[in-house]
């Protein structure tokens, strides 16, 4: 006698692609995900039986959520019907209580933010039952973001100039996003590190001595990813046009040059603009980043690299060290360069901006300052 089995879930190709990406979800409810792999194996033909198998439940769950599919589309997958589910462990009202109180409030003492234990007082509940409502509601009042939104009057004009050259730089065109990391510590610990071994991490003193600093000068080439670089004592407007005479030495002479760079005032005194007039420089370009924007400048990109891979945790006996290092460092990456990639369109970038100074002064409208 023949099987019968379940003809296969019809689904269009958007329900399909959103499917897909519920299931591939790390931070949506696991019924959720769990629903939408069945539903995907539905629509591809496979049995119930089997489909229940793979996801550990039974096959009256899977026709269910099937039928709730067909019904609802993609609406119903995770929906739990009126009624049913686990119910609250909290008093009514609780839940929106902690929500408003952690979000609008401060507590009486002075703090800057709450604690389980102290919010858990304050509303009369458990501080797991705090941390478990904080959880759900994504809330972190431990934690902060920083941020500065620029009022260079120029903004969208610069952002729309610079993002333009990442994301359609011009031909016949060597762009390079330039700028300094001043004071490059030469750090050396008090006493030897302890070695990486099973269950322990590496070790480093806390304290450490100075052996003096430098200026990293960089222009990251946002087509290819190599690096110009040099170190320097100061980073004076002298400094600026000697490294500008390195970049002009290595770009090919029918090249036009372009480079992102910051507001710096030795980026505009007159010994580099001076440089800059002469004929022969006619070929240069600077193209200034919007105040308070280092995020725009893609070499901040490759400065974090170098910090995270060799200065935060290496340790330098001399300036001379410390130089020696980070040629050696970059000249490694230079041998097999990977540029970094700009995405984000200036239209987005403006909206979202936009929407930011919108909220600041929604906030200084409230709290009067």
């Amino acid at each position: 006698m023949p099987v019968v089995t379940a003809s296969p879930l019809a689904v269009t190709d958007e329900q399909r692609s959103r499917l897909e990406e519920i299931a591939r979800s790390h931070t949506l409810e696991h019924r959720k995900v769990v629903q939408a792999k069945a539903l995907l194996m539905a629509a591809d033909g496979v049995p119930t039986n089997e489909v229940a198998r793979r996801c550990q439940t039974t096959d009256n769950s899977v026709r269910a959520w099937r039928r709730r599919f067909e019904a609802e589309g993609i609406d119903g997958v995770g929906r739990i019907a009126k009624g049913r589910g686990r119910k609250s462990w909290v008093a009514p009202g609780t839940v929106a209580e902690v929500v408003r109180v952690t979000q609008n409030e401060l507590p009486d003492d002075g703090s800057t933010h709450w604690t389980t234990r102290r919010l858990a007082d304050r509303v009369g509940v458990g501080k797991d039952t705090v941390a478990r409502i904080w959880r759900d509601h994504e809330l972190k009042p431990w934690k902060v973001d920083r941020f500065k939104i620029s009022n260079d009057p120029r903004f969208e004009e610069k952002l729309v100039d610079v993002v333009g050259l990442y994301l359609n730089p011009p031909e016949r065109a060597a762009v390079f996003a330039f700028d300094e990391k001043t004071q490059c510590q030469a750090l050396d610990r008090t006493q030897p590190s302890l070695p990486m071994k099973r269950g322990r991490a590496g070790t480093m003193t806390h304290d450490y001595k100075r052996n003096g600093t430098t200026d990293l000068f960089a222009a990251l080439n946002i087509a290819t990813g190599q690096v110009l670089y040099d170190t320097r004592k100061k980073h004076t407007a002298k400094d600026v046009v000697a490294f500008f005479k390195l970049i002009d030495l290595h770009v090919q002479k029918d090249l036009e040059i372009h480079v992102i760079l910051d507001n710096l005032s030795a980026h505009k005194a007159p010994e580099v603009t001076e440089w800059l007039a002469h004929p022969n420089r006619a070929r240069w370009h600077l193209h200034f980043i919007p105040t308070s924007s280092s995020w725009l400048n893609l070499v901040e990109r490759w400065f974090k690299e170098l910090t995270d891979r060799m200065l935060r945790r290496g340790t330098y006996s001399s300036l001379a060290n410390l130089i020696a290092a980070v040629e050696l460092w970059t000249e490694h990456r230079n041998d097999n360069p990977k540029p970094f990639m700009w995405h984000a369109e200036a239209d987005k970038i403006i909206e979202k901006v936009r929407r930011g100074r919108a909220k600041l002064t929604e906030v200084k409208s409230a709290t009067q300052h």
